[in-house]
């Protein structure tokens, strides 16, 4: 046979394996397995074992659908190497299930793709690292529900006590242990005698196995077994594997599961049902009547904050007690309230002032966001929403030190929250305009594409033994674990545990679909035509329905969902862009006026202009809010909007262009009344004083009991001091009923204003990654040529250089005169070389390279490793060695 016509050797490694890929193979492992490339292996040999790595395997396995995991767990417990046949029989069952049949290449392929599985069909292998952590071992049993083989059940049992096992269960007896192992096992493993065998069980001996065979597989005995645990003791059926304790082969339960490794296979994805359908109109009005209360919500929530917020807490945070005011001064929920501060703070609107006493305000960023339309400003927090790790449905909760996690304080980021919302609101997007989803289909699906934590080592999904010892068969001998596990293993692959729901994944999901509403992305359940834009919902439908890679031949409902791609900062700003637009025209047009009413009430029938808002909040309080917002006017919101500046001809004036109904006579004596005797008294500080040019007033407070509290005393005919500050002064004298002013040191009137305190410019908090972010196109070019060239630095063949030939990793080690000549001669042949090279850093490395020229103490080289022409300086140079002739 001639060189061409050999076929392929079967790689003998993962590197071996890796090293056959081509180049959009090993940059489809990059991109699906980010944390490999940060920082870039040398080469293919160290890439294979950081892929190998615990914490890499877990984060790869735990990014599997279920069915994929699945698959990687019926490989954990076949053979190793295993056929493509006995993975087929082990999932697909002796019947050969064709919708399991169907999707299991795909299946395979991904974990191909992401190196966790290598070898051709004949002979596939998995990592060293997902096999021990998916292998069932006594202390960390399987989510398959499978014990040890028989193999490993008999390793510490007596060589007399397996031969009688092998003589009972009709075998003829072998000269060693070994040999007879293999006759158990193949018989285990023989369907016909198998059946044979168990037809001459009692019935009660079958019962037991019936109730062993989904798991756990271990059970409790005691030292005189029932007659029909003996008979499967006594021909190995059930093995001991500690005093009092037996285990149900591995070979036995796959006899009786038809050959399936799991009770229920899923290779489809469970379908987002609908729950109701409204017309597209019809959510589209309901979500931006949801935005612009979202919007009036964080306007509010600032505006209440404005001369400075909330104290933060010496642990960060807000106190539950401010947590409990805020809520009752937006009338929502403690956790709703929650919501909205974490938006404002995510968004850059809110954040403390770093002052002394520290307290929460609105930022600099919040002015200006005011001052933007209200479409942009919606986007502006749905964008900050989607991006923010900052969960703030964990407030009220503990922390791993049973902390209570509170409101804009430390410990609520959770790096998986953008990537659940984005993908729950990409679910959403696949039903019909107008379709509100069932909650818990949506759960489902999410469980499925990414199913809970603790499917393999310390998995929570099958009874220990202790726990099983509880249970006991009906004759009370100590059977018992037998009536009890089948049900932890279906908890175990996730088709009735109900503790699946609690994970954070399904927390998250069930959060982000109630803030989505709370926000204005959906309407009655559905997503809005702004929420599919915010999104990239075309873009996220055109990939599932063209899918690259090993699964385009696989019917589309057999291939797993791809995760939802981040998007580019350019396309985050296109999208939100996108969204302002087509919200604008849904967005109520401002109102330039209210409606003036004889109670001291204004009603503004819809959103008011900002300035006429600005100046109406504080001249009136909110008294109810709804599809019209009621303003009432007070002595106390009249003297407010008096302190702030105005005069009485500009509350008139004011009122008079912006009402449809004339003044009312009330409003307009109010205003005057309050007017005429603000500003009467004076108060400073001494500690404070009080001027008045009436001393028969400063007389009366004298003389009132009220008073006696704030320690006053008459310094001239016109001026009290107080013991009490200025502050304290003004809210006790107008408790008395007076209308006093504060004045400066130089005696004019201080103007107070509402919204004068702002902390410095501050950032918005930085989502918290998710692991090493997915590397661009750009990254992933460079990467793989650098792994490329790596690996033909360490792997190619060279000629030993005097010294000898180097082993593997080690750098070339000639003299410099003997580096020199090597050099000179590779540039008159123009041959490529492979040396040693350390940096000025002290990092040593091994390169191929094509000497151009050399003078000076440089050689200029073409370097194979970094595909581009570099200059090298001699003295960093530890050797040089000729590559091999190339005998191929």
């Amino acid at each position: 046979m001639s060189t061409e016509e050999k076929p392929a050797a079967a790689p003998r490694s993962l590197a071996e394996a890796l090293r056959g890929r081509d180049d959009a193979a090993l940059a489809a492992l990059l991109r699906s397995r980010p944390d490999l490339v940060t920082p870039v292996p040398t080469d293919l040999t160290q890439l294979a074992t950081r892929a190998g790595t615990r914490a890499s395997v877990v984060r790869a396995l735990e990014r599997l659908d279920r069915f994929t995991l699945q698959t990687a767990q019926a490989l954990a417990v076949a053979a190793d190497p295993a056929s493509y046949g006995e993975l087929l029989g082990l999932m697909a069952g002796d019947d050969r299930d064709p919708v399991v049949s169907a999707a299991l290449p795909h299946a395979l392929g991904v974990l191909r793709e992401q190196a966790l599985v290598w070898g051709g069909d004949d002979r596939l292998r998995l990592v060293r690292t997902a096999r021990e952590l998916l292998a069932p071992s006594p202390q960390h049993p399987s989510p398959t529900g499978l014990g040890p083989t028989v193999r490993e059940a008999t390793a510490g049992m007596s060589p007399g006590r397996i031969q009688e096992i092998v003589a009972t269960a009709g075998l003829p007896s072998t000269h060693d242990s070994v040999s007879a192992v293999a006759a158990l096992t193949a018989l285990f493993d023989d369907p016909a005698r198998m059946s044979a065998l168990l037809d001459g069980a009692p019935a009660e001996s079958v019962e037991v196995l019936e109730r062993l065979v989904w798991g756990p597989p271990y059970g409790q005995v005691t030292a005189d077994p029932a007659p029909r645990l003996r008979w499967l003791l006594d021909r190995g059926l059930l093995l001991p594997t500690a005093p009092g304790t037996v285990v149900l082969p591995r070979e036995v339960a796959l006899r009786l599961r038809a050959g399936r490794a799991h009770r229920t296979v899923e290779p489809s994805p469970p379908p987002v049902e609908a729950a109701a359908t409204h017309r597209p109109q019809v959510v589209d009005a309901t979500a931006a009547g949801q935005a612009y209360t979202a919007l009036s919500t964080v306007e509010e929530l600032l505006k209440d904050w404005h001369e400075g917020g909330p104290a933060v807490l010496r642990a960060g945070g807000l106190s539950m007690r401010d947590l409990k005011r805020t809520a009752t001064a937006l009338d929502v929920p403690e956790p709703v309230a929650a919501f909205w501060m974490e938006l404002a703070y995510a968004a850059g609107l809110l954040a403390s002032d770093g002052e002394a006493d520290e307290r929460y305000a609105a930022t600099p960023a919040y002015d200006q966001w005011r001052e933007r339309p209200d479409a942009e400003r919606w986007a502006h927090l749905a964008t900050a929403w989607l991006a923010a790790t900052r969960t703030a449905g964990l407030v009220g909760g503990r922390d791993a030190k049973d902390r209570t996690l509170s409101a804009l304080g430390p410990g609520l980021d959770r790096s998986a929250a953008p990537e659940v919302r984005h993908r729950v609101l990409t679910l959403l997007s696949g039903l019909p305009e107008g379709t509100a989803p069932a909650p818990g289909s949506v759960l489902a699906r999410l469980r499925w594409e990414r199913p809970p934590r603790g499917g393999g080592r310390g998995s929570a999904g099958t009874a220990s033994p202790a726990a099983e010892s509880a249970h006991r068969t009906p004759d009370g001998r100590g059977a018992g674990a037998y009536g009890s596990v089948a049900g932890g293993v279906r908890g175990a692959e996730g088709s009735s545990a109900e503790g699946d729901g609690e994970d954070l994944r399904a927390r998250v999901a069930r959060w982000t679909l109630s803030e989505a509403e709370m926000l204005g992305i959906t309407g009655r359940g559905a997503l809005s035509a702004h929420g599919r834009a915010l999104i990239g919902a075309p873009a996220a439908r055109r990939a599932e329905a063209e899918p690259e890679g090993p699964g385009d031949k696989l019917p589309v409902h057999h291939r797993p969902a791809p995760a939802p791609a981040p998007l580019s900062p350019a396309e985050r700003s296109a999208a939100a862009a996108a969204a302002a637009r087509l919200l604008a025209p849904l967005l109520p047009e401002p109102l330039d006026h209210v409606l003036l009413q004889a109670d001291l009430t204004a009603v503004a029938p819809g959103p008011l202009e900002r300035p006429l808002a600005d100046v109406l909040g504080v001249l009136a309080d909110v008294e109810s809010k709804g599809g019209a917002t009621v303003y009432r006017f007070t002595p106390g919101s009249v003297r407010r909007a008096l302190d702030a500046g105005r005069t009485a001809s500009d509350l008139h004036a004011f009122l008079a262009a912006h009402s449809r109904t004339p003044v009312p006579q009330p409003l307009a004596y109010l205003i005057d009344d309050v007017a005429r005797r603000h500003g009467h008294l004076r108060v400073g500080a001494a500690s404070a004083y009080v001027r008045c040019d009436d001393d028969a007033v400063l007389s009366e407070i004298l003389a009132d009991r009220r008073a006696a509290g704030l320690g006053l005393r008459r310094l001239a005919p016109t001026v009290l001091a107080a013991q009490a500050g200025p502050a304290g002064l003004l809210e006790g004298l107008r408790a008395m009923g007076f209308a006093p002013a504060a004045e400066s040191a130089e005696g004019d009137v201080m103007i107070a204003r509402a919204d004068a305190h702002r902390t410095p410019p501050r950032t918005p908090p930085a989502p918290v990654p998710d692991g090493p972010p997915v590397p661009d196109d750009t990254l992933l070019t460079a990467a793989v040529r650098a792994v490329r060239a790596g690996d033909l630095a360490s792997t190619a063949p060279r000629k030993p250089a005097a010294g000898g030939e180097p082993g593997r990793g080690e750098l070339p080690r000639t003299t410099a005169a003997e580096t020199l000549a090597t050099v000179q001669a590779a540039v008159l042949t123009g041959e490529a070389l492979w040396i040693g090279y350390v940096n000025a850093e002290g990092g040593a490395s091994q390169r191929v390279i094509a000497p151009v020229r050399v003078e000076g103490g440089f050689v200029t080289a073409y370097d194979h490793t970094a595909d581009e022409v570099r200059t090298y300086p001699l003295h960093r140079i530890t050797g040089a060695a000729e590559l091999a002739d190339d005998e191929g």
